[in-house]
């Protein structure tokens, strides 16, 4: 009888060892976006997608192995005789973790390989489809509220021209991302804000007249900024 006890309670621990390592694997991403299997989301390039709260506390081996390295390495803290108890502080609100902060990427719009557009056309190119095929799919298995696409030209020509222009490419990199990435069309806002935030330095690019030298030095001006706001983590 006594050692039927000792195996009972030796099964019962070894049940609870069981129940903590497994809530620890359960919390070890909270870090990290994940999708709606729990696993990671990561993009093209294979690096996962941390949330705006994320702290190198957080890391985890699957995608922050030296953080853990560095982790495992350090000294183990000096420990000293207990001070007496005392009564607790109380306890303060928790604060609510702030929402991640927004993914900016930017897309040349007519002056490198991948660029979006031809030059002053608003008609995405074959390389240009690749380069949002390729943003698209980094989004997959993320969860996210708004895609704020915004078309920036260079300061040559007429405010007014630039206007439509900037605008015309933003409305269509939101065709191409509605059509062929299934993304929402209702969670894809458009903006077009001409060229005044140009990328380029106050006299970096000198003259008004549209040379080929102009135009090439104002090219990181003519761009698309597309950016993703998340609040919220896949479950």
């Amino acid at each position: 009888m006594k050692t039927s006890r000792i195996i009972f309670n030796m099964l019962a621990a070894a049940s609870l060892t069981l129940a903590c390592s497994a809530y620890a694997d359960e919390t070890t991403k909270e870090g990290y976006v994940t999708d709606t299997r729990g696993n990671v989301v990561k993009n093209s390039y294979n690096e996962c997608w941390r949330t705006g709260f994320w702290t190198p506390a957080m890391a985890i081996k699957e995608c922050d192995p030296d953080l853990i390295k560095k982790v495992a390495s350090a000294p183990a803290p000096k420990t000293s005789a207990p001070e007496p108890a005392t009564a607790a502080p109380a306890s303060k609100p928790v604060a609510a973790a702030a929402p991640p902060e927004p993914r900016k990427t930017t897309f040349s719009a007519d002056s490198s390989a991948d660029a979006l557009f031809g030059f002053d056309k608003s008609a995405v190119t074959p390389a240009g489809q690749q380069a949002l095929d390729k943003f698209a799919a980094d989004l997959k298995n993320a969860n996210f509220d708004v895609i704020t696409v915004t078309g920036h030209t260079d300061r040559i020509g007429s405010k007014k021209y630039n206007l439509k222009l900037s605008a015309q490419r933003a409305e269509a990199v939101k065709a191409y991302l509605v059509k062929s990435a299934n993304v929402p069309a209702d969670k894809i806002e458009v903006k077009g804000v001409n060229g005044d935030n140009p990328v380029t330095k106050p006299g970096e690019c000198k003259g008004n007249k549209a040379t080929k030298k102009l135009i090439a030095c104002l090219a990181p001006d003519r761009r698309v900024e597309v950016e993703v706001s998340t609040t919220q983590t896949s479950k």
